[in-house]
């Protein structure tokens, strides 16, 4: 039986991943009346964190960057800013697998002539960077393409394409350097080279109050990331707006008049209770496979096309292997931010975070929590294995690199089959055919990770556009 709520929302957002919370507590704030659909049973995505013995696990993210003063708006807003934890100095010291071995990451320019992480070739070879010709706008290139033409393919075997593995969990020849790291692509057009443009943009950074992801600071809350996702749920509450979990949107639909209906069914798909909504906009912040069934219910030709798009941008699945250890059972000093393993060292995981040496109060100093990542699309097909081949996997390649030694004391595996959305060649072309639906249908928005970046702090960042445009389009 299908039920109607009476009242007509000012505006439903579809999602309560970090996007979906944070467009929908600034609307609240706007006072406009908002309701949050969730089709699991808890709100937060991905963002998950607990303790176990007094040590602090996140099976999502770890940290975010500061990269925008909004950040800190938003946590004065939410009254959390008190408990936000900035990483300490040590966490500034990044480790890159070669020859079975941990080599920090160079960050200045004397420490990088005297790197042993890349040779001496690679090393003189940057000085022919700012003589090299900038791309055509018209050519999409690759990220590895990128890197291979303007640093030498040493640079992107040990650096690069082990970052790529670290922040997309993916591949460098299939990811657009357009679309996943257009900051690199505007350094190159807009200064016709990379040193060049990292001397020259830092000015301008100061000048719009942003920072770079190289120098902003990581941070996280004393206890973890769900601290911010919790906190935005609260948020919402307080101020008369409503949030239901356990409630799948299956349709949407727009009238004549320029009014919404959201229908939906609560509870399991054959005995749930199907119900609809009406609003004044809608704002999807789901997946791209799921925004993209939404789209189709549409049924229109355009909705179609951009539901074509969306099912055309891959995933990549990722395992979580978090340990707890005690202290002396790992010989590596932990002195750093963790470590990543590019695709040449022929390991099992792709790098693990030093969790309990990034920040103060996530273990004492007689315990260590590691966090492994397993996976992406390097392996896709592992996200699948039983926990006791995950935790093998991870004991055997920490065991060689770090000298991990006897058993963990406790072990938490999470599986995210669609971890990360991969800004592939054409990305940005989806994009553009998607947004091409809300000039047919006004009062649609999108603010998900498959568009506009899929860091926490791209995701508030995003989510306070998508709010602007939102209750702009409401006025």
């Amino acid at each position: 039986m299908m039920g109607e709520a009476a009242t007509i929302d000012d505006v439903i957002v579809v999602g309560s991943g970090v996007s979906g919370l944070v467009t929908a507590y600034l609307l609240t704030q706007k006072k406009r009346c908002v309701r949050v659909l969730e089709t699991a049973s808890r709100t937060g995505g991905v963002i998950a964190s607990g303790r176990h013995d007094g040590m602090l696990w996140e099976s999502g993210p770890n940290s975010a960057m500061d990269t925008t003063p909004l950040i800190n708006e938003l946590l004065d807003s939410l009254g959390i800013r008190s408990q936000r934890a900035d990483a300490l100095k040590i966490a500034d010291r990044r480790f890159i697998v070669r020859n079975g071995q941990l080599i920090p990451l160079p960050m200045s320019p004397p420490v990088f002539f005297s790197t042993k992480l890349f040779s001496a070739g690679t090393k003189f070879g940057l000085l022919r960077e700012p003589f090299i010709a900038r791309s055509s706008l018209e050519d999409e290139e690759s990220v590895a393409a990128f890197v291979r033409r303007r640093l030498g393919q040493e640079f992107l075997d040990y650096a690069i394409e082990p970052f790529v593995a670290g922040v997309y969990a993916g591949n460098p020849d299939q990811l657009s350097v357009q679309a996943a790291f257009p900051k690199l692509f505007e350094l190159e057009q807009r200064y016709g080279g990379l040193i060049r443009g990292l001397v020259l943009g830092t000015r301008e950074r100061k000048r719009q109050r942003e920072k770079s992801k190289n120098n902003a600071k990581s941070f996280s809350f004393n206890d973890g990331m769900q601290t911010l996702t919790d906190a935005l749920a609260r948020g919402i509450v307080s101020a008369g707006s409503i949030i239901e979990t356990g409630i799948r949107a299956t349709a949407i639909a727009c009238d004549a008049e320029g009014c919404w209906t959201v229908r939906c069914i609560r509870g399991n798909e054959q005995e749930g209770e199907e119900t609809e909504y009406r609003t004044k906009s809608v704002v999807l912040a789901t997946p791209a496979n799921t925004t993209a069934e939404l789209l189709a219910s549409l049924n229109a030709p355009w909705a179609d096309d951009a539901a074509q798009a969306l099912r055309s941008i891959s995933y990549a699945p990722v395992s979580v292997v978090i340990n707890g250890w005690q202290r002396d059972a790992v010989t590596h000093p932990l002195n750093g931010f963790g470590f990543l393993v590019p695709r040449k060292e022929n390991a099992q995981i792709l790098g693990t975070l030093f969790s309990s040496s990034m920040f103060q109060y996530r273990a004492n100093g007689a315990h260590a929590v590691l966090t492994t990542f397993i996976g992406g699309m390097r392996q896709p097909g592992l996200v699948a294995s039983d926990d006791d081949v995950l935790q093998t996997m991870a004991e055997s390649d920490l065991a060689s690199l770090i000298g991990v030694q006897r058993k963990p004391l406790w072990t938490r595996i999470s599986r995210h089959p669609q971890a990360i959305p991969q800004y592939t060649l054409g990305h940005l072309e989806r994009v553009r055919r998607v947004d091409a639906v809300k000039t047919h249908v006004p009062g649609l928005f999108f603010c998900a990770s498959w568009r506009g970046g899929i860091s926490v702090n791209d995701r508030i960042k995003n989510g306070y556009l998508v709010a602007d445009e939102t209750s702009a389009y409401l006025v």
